[in-house]
């Protein structure tokens, strides 16, 4: 009777003392993972006064945080060497840091292979990791996204195999990142944070936990439906976009302006959301992020049809620009072989310097494979290095002064980058397609010089 006394009393303390170390901040939290989604987190909590590890495999990163330097452009610099100076962040490439902790966040990458389907190589061994350097009473928190099952498959059979209970001797959430690079509204602060944790008490942590570190947070029922939530917002992303796309190369072959279509269609003040076409769809989250919970239906003998689908439209978009622009060289009676072509913008998206599915890589790789000799012009991306991208030809292309540009036979929009002075390209330019509406203030003065997507 006394020795279960005892063992109960142990299950509380856990909860207990995690719980009042999080409210008095006394809890050191722990981040592995220093990219786009755990360095700004890593500053939210030193921010709001815990003392933050961070952990990394990265050699330059983890000697970048510890000089204070930000690499991430949505960690302002100077706030990162403050909290550096004041003892509140370090970073590590040695898991055995994880000892310490008494929060542990997991914000590694999940990509896919070469047969698009998942990686889940950053996620298995975080979790060995934080296995191999755990004692009870800590939180495990998975923000990488992933397929709806991720946690309870991989994570928490290695910290059962501990012989510890969750809930009672560890806690467990899922808590999906939902970071938008470059976005200056929102940002890691005000974004609402989903959690939803393995037992009721894990979630009750994690919200402890992260209403330091957010505005607000957002409880689920399990770490399924919190990861199934994440799937679902960029599946829906994916599906419109695509949509879009589909319907911006039904105008071409009607010959309709779709950017007046989409901006009639904006004007009904119900049941419509603008979503725009361009190149196709890039980065870390909308291309890959839905071909988990593809793979999942397929696992367990079901078909995702829509996002299998979206993902064939998408895919199809790099052809269809290629096509654009052939068809414009054409006009002007040049091929595309042997044609220089100039490409404005190579990272995925606007501002940013990340490569991850750009659309830019699938579109170079075609121009190339039939003739065309490409350059590119990126004020974010000093150089591309194509073999890492799987394309043999040409290993590296580096940015080119936007200069001469009278020059190339054609010029190819894919980021619009803010930067870009369209007025002054426009007039420079010989011919220029447009993929992403950049250049639709002055597109009626420039005449057929300009072919828009």
């Amino acid at each position: 009777m006394l020795s279960a006394m005892r063992e109960e009393s142990s299950k509380l303390s856990h909860y207990s003392e995690l719980k009042e170390k999080i409210e008095s901040k006394r809890a050191r939290v722990a981040v592995i993972g220093l990219g786009y989604v755990g360095l700004p987190l890593a500053v939210e909590f030193a921010r709001s006064g815990y003392q933050v590890i961070g952990v990394d495999l990265s050699g330059p990163k983890v000697a970048a945080v510890n000089a204070g330097q930000s690499y991430i452009p949505d960690v302002p610099g100077e706030a990162l060497a403050t909290l550096v100076r004041e003892g509140r962040i370090t970073a590590s490439s040695d898991y055995a840091a994880l000892r310490e902790a008494d929060a542990i966040i997991i914000c590694v990458p999940t990509p896919l292979n070469a047969t698009r389907d998942p990686d889940l190589s950053y996620v298995i061994a975080a979790a060995e990791s934080i296995a191999a350097n755990f004692t009870a009473g800590k939180l495990v928190s998975m923000e990488s996204t992933t397929y709806p099952g991720t946690t309870d498959e991989i994570i928490l059979p290695r910290l059962l195999a501990l012989g510890l209970t969750v809930g009672e001797d560890f806690f467990l959430v899922t808590s999906p990142e939902r970071v938008d690079p470059s976005n200056k509204n929102y940002n890691t602060r005000n974004i609402p944070k989903v959690i939803g944790g393995a037992t009721p008490a894990c979630t009750t942590l994690a919200q402890s936990l992260y209403a330091a570190a957010v505005d607000s947070t957002v409880a689920v029922s399990s770490t399924k439906a919190a990861e199934m939530a994440k799937v679902l917002e960029n599946t829906f992303r994916l599906v419109n976009i695509s949509f879009i796309n589909e319907v911006a190369m039904m105008c071409d072959r009607l010959g309709i302006d779709v950017w007046e279509v989409i901006a009639a269609a904006s004007t009904k003040p119900f049941g419509f959301m603008a979503h725009y076409p361009g190149p196709g769809i890039g980065g870390h989250c909308i291309p890959v992020d839905p071909l988990y919970l593809s793979w999942k239906m397929k696992q367990i003998g079901g078909v995702a049809r829509f996002i299998d689908l979206a993902s064939e439209i998408n895919d199809g978009m790099a052809l269809h620009v290629v096509n654009k622009v052939a068809d414009a060289l054409n006009d002007r009676r040049k091929p595309l072989n042997g044609s220089s072509i100039l490409v404005l913008g190579v990272a995925y998206k606007r501002d940013i310097d990340d490569m991850r599915e750009s659309p830019a890589l699938p579109i170079i790789r075609l121009l190339q494979a039939k003739g065309a000799v490409i350059s590119y012009h990126d004020p974010h991306v000093a150089s591309i290095s194509l073999a890492e991208h799987g394309q043999a030809r040409g290993a590296t292309l580096a940015s080119v002064p936007l200069t001469n540009l009278g020059s190339y036979d054609c010029l190819l929009v894919i980021t619009d980058h803010s930067a870009f002075n369209w007025d002054s390209i426009v007039a420079e330019s010989d011919l220029l397609v447009d993929t992403r509406n950049a250049t639709r203030a002055v597109r009626a003065r420039a005449g057929a010089k300009i072919v828009a997507l």
